[in-house]
């Protein structure tokens, strides 16, 4: 009995204790699934975890602040950025994409399906920014906030949607359209600049990105916010006048048009301070509606652009060669029978001239006079003085893409290369280098680079930046006057009278170049680069106005018919608006240019409108049609000036240019080797242009 009892006691002893060990091997298993589970999520995935807590708990914001204003020089704001919103959808926050993505196309309509397939797509691919409506104002927002308006749903942000945000943004605008859009430039859709000044000067006017700590509760509400990181964009002035701009981008288009040309440029420099108050391409675009701009209106031609200047390259040989002291102005030459030889080929003048003086030669713009001053400088002379005026280099003008030209070296000449660049053929410029080689002769030969910038205003307490002026002595005082001497004389008498202005007096050059066909490779008569570069007052030049007419196609194409008169109208207005004092008799009853100065009686020095220039074989016998002078008179008789359209500034009307209906100039004839040899020649700017852009 007594064993019985023993063994039932010991059987409920290991029943009990059998529990006991199971009771604690569960408590066991159970503590070590946790801490393996916990060893797990604190060693393993610790990284994931505390990123996922913070994303929940605190959000980093980045926004950029608004990008800097860009100004002309008398406070009127060219670009400015406006504050705007974009709505967004995060797809990690929507349960149900088919019936919110239903909702949102209906209050925004917007294809459903479309969004579904979005919203899908990037929730598979963990995206949580897919944005719905770009860049939108205020008043715009929330009319979509009630249009989106879910009352069951609670929500710290707008709209009162679920997994739908507005995101801070900036919009660029262009109050003045299209006015100075190629110095201006554009930005995109993120505000990165894309060209003008928004490119070159993207970093001041973005400013550095602003990060800000927040910290937020379960439904999202921010509760405290911490600024990391702040720069502030800065504004920049530039020293253009809106006004001027305007009054030039004018008289170009009028000009195009009425010469019916491909497309034309304008610079206007103030030689004594490179500042450039206005600078003027046609065709242009608005950069308010970029998407819609052909991309050929874009390039700003003024700066990227290689041309033939033809005769208005004269004053690099005649400014050489007074600067050695070869000449003055009222010393005599010879053009012979209007025809020289050199490395057996023939260059001619398109009318003869006989004995003239520097200054007449200069006027009717004897390319014979031009060839026997450039060969009596010397080459290495004449490339020295190429240089110093600026050519085969970039200006330094704080706008994007600027190309340098086309200088090649004398040891890369052939042996005509110095009579042909001494007419403005071989050598490849840019409408700023010519306007800055004029104003050099300007500014007493004192070369200033030239600028667009005035100055840079920053947000903070830093001082503004206001631009260097680089100066460069390239010719004596003597020189260029000497030079503005003979410049003067060709809007008196010579190819530039259609320049001349009412109470002031002017200075320049005519120039009329063949063109390079990039399609065929070769130089084609037909078409033609038609310029006029001057300054006025002629004796103290306060402005200077380069005009360059592409491919004119209307009555006669050379520069002193289509590019002057643009001159004229430009230099007319801005010298008024400018308040410059008059140096000439004004004609209160009409303007001069609207009616021609009668011919000089001197047979010899009898002008004729100015063609490119001529080149021939000492074999070939000259075209008698090429020879033969068209008078001025006959083009006179068959013109008729139309007036201006006043301005809304306060402005002083001016003749628009005249669309003459004069007889078409005969084409000269080109040797085949002279067309290959150009042809050449202009196949190496065009490549060194395309690498350059």
């Amino acid at each position: 009995m007594r064993h019985q009892v023993r063994s039932k006691r010991n059987n409920s002893r290991q029943v009990a204790f059998t529990r006991f060990m199971f009771v604690v091997a569960f408590f066991v298993l159970w503590l070590g699934g946790i801490s393996v589970r916990l060893v797990h999520l604190q060693v393993n995935q610790h990284g994931w975890l505390k990123e996922r807590a913070v994303g929940v708990r605190q959000n980093i914001k980045q926004t950029r602040m608004l990008r800097g204003t860009i100004y002309d020089r008398n406070e009127r704001a060219l670009a400015m950025s406006l504050p705007v919103k974009t709505l967004y959808a995060d797809p990690k926050e929507i349960e149900d994409i088919d019936a919110a993505a239903k909702n949102i196309a209906t209050a925004l309509r917007l294809d459903s399906k479309q969004l579904v397939a979005l919203l899908t797509q990037a929730k598979a691919e963990n995206k949580r920014y897919v944005p719905l409506v770009r860049k939108v104002e205020d008043d715009l927002a929330q009319q979509i906030n009630k249009a989106l308006d879910d009352p069951k749903v609670k929500k710290a942000d707008s709209p009162n949607f679920y997994g739908l945000h507005w995101r801070d943004e900036q919009r660029r605008s262009y109050p003045y359209e299209s006015l100075a859009a190629h110095i201006v430039g554009f930005a995109d859709a993120n505000d990165n600049g894309k060209a003008g000044i928004e490119q070159s000067q993207d970093e001041i006017l973005h400013g550095a990105v602003s990060k800000k700590l927040q910290e937020r509760d379960r439904l999202g509400r921010v509760f405290e916010e911490t600024t990391v990181e702040r720069d502030l964009p800065s504004d920049i002035v530039l020293t253009i006048d809106a006004g001027f701009q305007h009054i030039t981008e004018t008289a170009l288009e009028r000009g195009v048009k009425a010469a019916e040309a491909k497309s034309g440029m304008v610079v206007v420099m103030r030689p004594k301070t490179g500042e450039v108050l206005a600078l003027a391409n046609y065709p242009t675009f608005d950069p308010n509606t970029i998407s819609a701009a052909a991309a050929e209106n874009i390039t700003n031609k003024a700066v990227q652009a290689v041309y033939s200047p033809g005769s208005v390259f004269k004053i690099v040989a005649y400014g050489s060669a007074l600067e050695k002291n070869l000449f003055s102005p009222d010393d005599m030459i010879s053009s012979g029978n209007g025809s020289i030889t050199v490395a057996d080929h023939t260059f001619t003048d398109s009318h003869g001239v006989g004995t003239v003086s520097y200054s007449q030669a200069m006027a009717h713009s004897s390319n014979v006079c031009a060839i026997k001053t450039g060969m009596s400088v010397g080459k290495d002379d004449f490339f020295g003085m190429i240089k110093k005026m600026g050519f085969g280099s970039k200006t330094g003008i704080e706008l994007p893409a600027e190309t340098a030209g086309l200088v090649r070296s004398p040891d890369k000449w052939f042996g005509d290369s110095l009579p042909s660049m001494s007419i403005g053929y071989e050598i490849g410029v840019t409408a700023l280098q010519m306007a800055t080689a004029f104003a050099t002769i300007a500014n007493d030969g004192i070369k200033v680079e030239p600028r667009v910038i005035k100055e840079i205003r920053h947000s903070n307490d830093q001082p503004k930046t206001v631009t260097e002026v680089k100066q460069t002595q390239v010719v004596t005082a003597e020189t260029a006057r000497k030079l503005r001497t003979m410049l003067k004389q060709v809007v008196m008498t010579g190819t530039g009278r259609r320049a001349a202005l009412n109470g002031y007096t002017a200075a320049g050059k005519t120039g009329t170049a063949w063109k390079f066909d990039a399609k065929t490779k070769s130089i084609d008569s037909s078409k033609y680069i038609s310029s006029f570069i001057g300054m006025a007052p002629a004796n103290d030049p306060e402005i200077v106005v380069a005009v360059v007419m592409d491919e004119p196609k209307a009555g006669a194409r050379d520069g002193g018919m289509v590019a002057a008169p643009v001159f004229r109208e430009i230099a007319q207005q801005l010298l008024f608006e400018m308040k410059v004092a008059n140096d000439a008799p004004v004609k209160a009853d009409s303007l001069i240019a609207q009616t021609l100065p009668p011919p000089t009686e001197n047979k010899a020095a009898e002008t004729t409108e100015e063609k490119p220039a001529i080149a021939k074989t000492t074999t070939e016998k000259t075209d008698k049609s090429e020879a033969k002078p068209t008078t001025e008179k006959k083009a006179d008789a068959k013109s008729k000036v139309k007036t201006s359209e006043p301005l809304d500034t306060k402005q002083k009307t001016v003749p628009g240019p005249k669309k003459l209906t004069v007889k078409k100039p005969d084409t000269p004839k080109l040797t085949a080797d002279m067309r290959s040899r150009i042809s050449a020649f202009h196949f190496v700017v065009r490549a060194r242009e395309k690498i350059e852009t």
